[in-house]
């Protein structure tokens, strides 16, 4: 048996053990590589003659990590964003983050190719889901659910190109609003878009638009224009890019890559520049050739509902008809809409000129989504909308960066100071006490800490209330309360704190929210 030596290094001996049994396995007359050789050359490969790769610390491509500050902001645009969905009714689900590769495949048209896709394991074919609709469209048929009113918020993944600084990730959040059920056309639709408003109002995000347009009136206009019928989605993928880029980019698309002709490109480009309200309706229902498809009236005078019932919502004034939205997913049968902000100062990629910074939200129509997955085919008719959540984090983030806000990432209201040594176990008593009373307080982890550096802690975490625990309160059975921003200091009965304690937090909340609305 050979020696080793100490100093020998364990890495260079595993790789000499790896050539030797290499070499032993290359040498058998086995026609095929056996599945423990393939791993063994595989372990070679890492290995490498100079030892491992250096490896590289980092979240993958169109990922990223949030600090305790940026959760403060996100957890804030949450709670806003549920609360509108409670006060509309919703209720929530949750599904797999994968599901199988059948129930995704088809259902998003030339997005298909986003789809991430994983390894076989255990037999199935299966897919990160890339949104949440078709996840709830599944769980309708298997669950055989005809009415519902749902939001659900979850991670979704594309294999996008990612613009981090734009909002645009690999895994990002979605927050679902739809409403499920065999209605009266227009009432779910048009509740769809006050919900959006009410959310971008709420976050107050500056001025913003909701285009809103028909899946019914697009065919006809197509149809109108000469656009062979099997042509009909990969044309109406192209005019869904009329967000992001010129008529002549698109028109390019359409000719060159499509095989469209060109004369009917053009009179597309006719239809396509117009937007207005109730007004374009009423025009385009004069127009002879949308007016000869059946598609498009139905298309017109839904949206001509649609717009009043925005009406007496109150939001109409957001609303615009604009036949150039197109969302190319293949899935839409009715109603589109997506939500665009506007020029946005602290905006990533905004400008001062009025040009808008992308879509925040967006949602339609499909009311044949679930009856692909009913074994009888059984439609159930919907609607919903999505809110690009990773979009108003940025946004929200960049504002506070040019403001130079400081964000709070806990919700302490109480630290426990102790005035000078010895009384760790005092600082603890009084703690349990207000955790038992549902007050949200902390104490330094260090026996003896200095005052002053507990109260600079308070500071500059933002902390509003200390109670200074010294031996004289505890002899007097007081405790000091210490406003953190004013520095005024009252001494309370240990009996009447707790009570003592949430008027004082009461009378900051209100106070700062007197300042908000003077602000």
């Amino acid at each position: 048996m050979m020696l080793v030596s100490t100093s020998f290094c364990r890495r260079c001996w595993n790789r000499c053990v790896l050539n030797t049994w290499v070499r032993s396995f290359s040498t058998t007359k086995s026609h095929q590589i056996t599945e423990e050789v393939a791993k063994l050359l595989e372990l070679k490969a890492q290995l490498g003659e100079d030892g491992p790769k250096k490896f590289t610390l980092k979240t993958p491509k169109g990922t990223r990590d949030y600090s305790p500050q940026q959760m403060a902001i996100r957890e804030g645009v949450f709670k806003t964003i549920v609360e509108c969905f409670k006060r509309h009714g919703a209720e929530t689900i949750d599904t797999p983050v994968f599901e199988l590769k059948e129930t995704l495949t088809g259902k998003y048209g030339e997005d298909s190719k986003l789809i991430y896709d994983l390894a076989d394991q255990g037999g199935e074919l299966l897919s990160l889901r890339y949104d949440l609709t078709v996840p709830f469209a599944r769980y309708l048929a298997m669950s055989k659910i005809s009415n519902i009113k749902r939001y659900h918020i979850a991670r979704v993944y594309r294999r996008d190109n990612p613009a981090m600084t734009r909002g645009r990730f690999r895994e990002f959040f979605q927050c679902d609003f739809d409403i499920a059920g065999q209605y009266d056309a227009m009432i779910p639709d048009s509740e769809c878009v006050k919900i959006v408003v009410e959310i971008l109002q709420s976050l107050n995000l500056g001025d913003f638009v909701i285009k809103v347009n028909h899946r019914k009136l697009l065919d006809g206009m197509f149809a109108a224009c000469g656009v062979p019928d099997e042509k009909f989605r990969s044309i109406c993928s192209a005019v869904d890019k009329l967000d992001k880029t010129f008529w002549e980019d698109v028109k390019a698309e359409m000719v060159d890559e499509k095989g469209l002709d060109p004369e009917v490109a053009d009179r597309i480009g006719h239809y396509v520049k117009f937007n207005g309200g109730p007004e374009l309706v009423d025009q385009l229902l004069k127009d002879e050739f949308l007016c000869k498809q059946k598609s498009s009236i139905e298309g017109l005078e839904d949206m001509k509902l649609l717009l009043r019932y925005c009406e007496l919502y109150g939001v109409l004034d957001k609303v615009s008809f604009d036949l150039s939205l197109a969302r190319g997913l293949d899935y839409y049968t009715g109603v589109i809409y997506e939500s665009v902000l506007k020029s946005y100062a602290c905006t990533p990629g905004a400008s001062e000129d009025g040009v808008s910074v992308g879509s925040v939200a967006g949602g339609g129509r499909y009311d044949g989504l679930v009856g692909m997955f009913d074994p009888k085919g059984k439609k159930v008719p919907c609607v919903g909308v999505s809110i690009g959540i990773e979009r108003l984090f940025s946004i929200m983030e960049a504002r506070a960066q040019a403001a130079h806000l400081k964000t709070r990432t806990t919700e302490t209201e109480v630290f426990v100071v102790s005035a000078h040594k010895g009384l760790v176990e005092e600082r603890m008593k009084l703690c349990k006490d207000l955790w038992d009373a549902d007050i949200k307080a902390e104490q330094s982890y260090k026996k003896n800490p200095k005052p002053l550096d507990q109260f600079q802690y308070c500071e500059n975490t933002g902390i509003p209330l200390c109670l200074v625990l010294g031996q004289s309160e505890i002899d007097s059975g007081v405790v000091k309360i210490r406003n953190t921003q004013t520095r005024e200091e009252r001494l309370v009965p240990r009996n009447t704190l707790k009570e003592e304690l949430r008027q004082e937090l009461s009378r900051i909340k209100a106070g700062k929210s007197e300042g908000n609305v003077a602000t």
